[in-house]
C-alpha cells in the first residue's frame, strides 16, 4: 500500500502543478487589468470620510457664489457648461470641478464644533456669517447640500465650513477651499468677470485663471530656472538669494524693496491677451514658430500644488510688436505682445537669474 502511494504522488504533482500556474496567471491578469486583487474592493471598501455621502458623478449642478458674484455649472453628456456661456467648459477647468468635489467626498475634517460648543457669535467669528463663499450642490434638480466656506484658522492650514442646516461647524483642510476658490475663478473668468478692464475682451484672456490664485512661478529663461512664490502675507520673492527667514521658523519673508517689483510684473498677466490665432499646436508647426526650443517658459502653480496650472511657452518674434507663443502641451499657436516676455526679462535682471 505504501509503495502504491508513493507511486501515484509524481503523477499527481504532474496535473496539480500546471493547473497552480494557470490560477496565478490568471490572478496577475487581474491584477494587470485592473489593478488590485479581485473583489479586493468590495472586501476594502468603506464610507466616504469627507462631508458629502453622495459621489461625485452624482452631482450634476453646482451653484457657487461670494458676495455679489456668481456662478452656475451643470453636468451635460459632454461635459460641464457654464449657464450663460455658449461653449463647454474647458478641459481643466471641468478636471477642477471635479476635483473640488471629490475633495467634499474624501476629506477628512481635521476637527468638528459641536452646537453645545457654538456661540451666538461664533459663526461670525469663524466667518461663516455671512459665509466667504457658498457652493450649492444639486443632483437631479434637488438640492443635496450647501457648503458655507468660512475663514483660515490662525494657523491659515485649515478653513471654517459649515453645512447649510446643520449646526455643526467643522475645519477643514486648507485644500479643500483653495480648490473652490480656484474653481470660482475660473469659472468667473470664462464668464468675463474676472476683471472690469478685461471683460469685454474675456474670450481672449490668455491665462484661464487670476494671478490671484497663483503662489508660485518658475521662469525658464537662457537654460536657468528662477523660482518665484508668496510668503504667508502673499507678498512675492525669490525663492533663492532674495528672502529671509522669520527667526525660529522655516517661513519665508519677502523682500519689501522687491516684492513690489515682483508683483508689478506678475499681475499685468490677469489682462494679458491673445493678440491673434496663428496654427494647431502640433509637432509639425513647433519648429517654423520658435516653439520646439521655447525662448522662455513660464509655470504656475496654486496654492500647496506641485502640478502647473499653466505652462506658458515664448517662441520667435512674430514681428517687431508681437510674440508667438502657446501653453503648452496642447494648447494653439498664438501671438501675444512683445512686451509679455520683455517684461519677464527685465525682472530676471532685476532679481538675478537662477541656476
Amino acid at each position: 500500500m505504501e509503495a502504491a502511494l508513493t507511486a501515484a504522488l509524481p503523477t499527481a504533482a504532474r496535473w496539480k502543478t500546471p493547473l497552480a500556474i494557470a490560477v496565478l496567471l490568471v490572478l496577475l491578469l487581474a491584477v494587470v487589468v485592473s489593478g488590485q486583487w479581485p473583489e479586493l474592493r468590495s472586501k476594502l471598501s468603506s464610507p466616504p470620510k469627507g462631508l458629502l455621502a453622495i459621489a461625485p458623478n452624482e452631482i450634476d449642478h453646482v451653484d457657487i457664489r461670494s458676495g455679489a458674484d456668481r456662478v452656475a455649472l451643470r453636468r451635460e453628456a459632454d461635459g460641464w457648461m457654464i449657464e450663460g456661456v455658449e461653449h463647454a467648459a474647458p478641459a481643466e477647468l471641468a478636471a477642477h470641478v471635479d476635483t473640488a468635489l471629490k475633495f467634499l467626498n474624501v476629506s477628512k475634517p481635521s476637527r468638528e464644533i459641536s452646537a453645545a460648543e457654538l456661540g451666538p457669535e461664533s459663526f461670525a467669528a469663524f466667518g461663516l456669517d455671512p459665509p466667504a463663499e457658498v457652493a450649492v450642490l444639486e443632483a437631479g434638480s434637488a438640492v443635496v447640500a450647501t457648503v458655507n466656506f468660512g475663514a483660515a484658522n490662525p494657523a491659515v492650514t485649515s478653513h471654517y465650513v459649515r453645512l447649510g442646516g446643520a449646526p455643526t461647524v467643522y475645519l477643514m483642510p486648507r485644500h479643500v477651499t483653495e480648490e473652490w476658490h480656484l474653481l470660482l475663478d475660473m469659472a468667473r473668468r470664462q464668464q468675463g468677470k474676472g476683471s472690469f478692464a478685461t471683460a469685454s475682451r474675456s474670450a481672449d484672456l490668455l491665462l484661464s485663471v487670476s494671478i490671484a490664485q497663483v503662489w508660485a512661478i518658475e521662469i525658464v529663461a537662457g537654460g536657468k530656472l528662477t523660482r518665484f512664490e508668496r510668503d504667508p502675507k502673499r507678498a512675492w520673492f525669490k525663492h533663492t538669494g532674495q528672502h529671509t527667514h522669520v527667526a525660529g521658523s522655516d517661513a519665508h519673508v519677502a523682500d519689501p524693496a522687491l516684492a513690489p517689483v515682483i508683483d508689478a510684473a506678475f499681475r499685468d498677466f490677469d489682462a494679458t491677451v491673445v493678440e491673434a490665432h496663428v496654427a494647431p499646436g502640433d509637432e509639425a508647426h513647433l519648429a517654423q514658430y520658435g516653439l520646439a526650443l521655447p525662448t522662455q517658459i513660464v509655470l504656475f502653480y496654486g496654492r500647496d500644488s506641485s502640478t502647473p496650472l499653466a505652462r506658458l511657452e515664448f517662441g520667435a518674434p512674430a514681428d517687431k510688436l508681437d510674440r508667438y507663443a502657446r501653453l503648452a502641451p496642447d494648447g494653439a499657436i498664438i501671438t501675444v505682445a512683445e512686451f509679455e516676455p520683455r517684461r519677464l526679462n527685465e525682472l530676471l535682471k532685476v532679481v538675478g537669474a537662477g541656476s
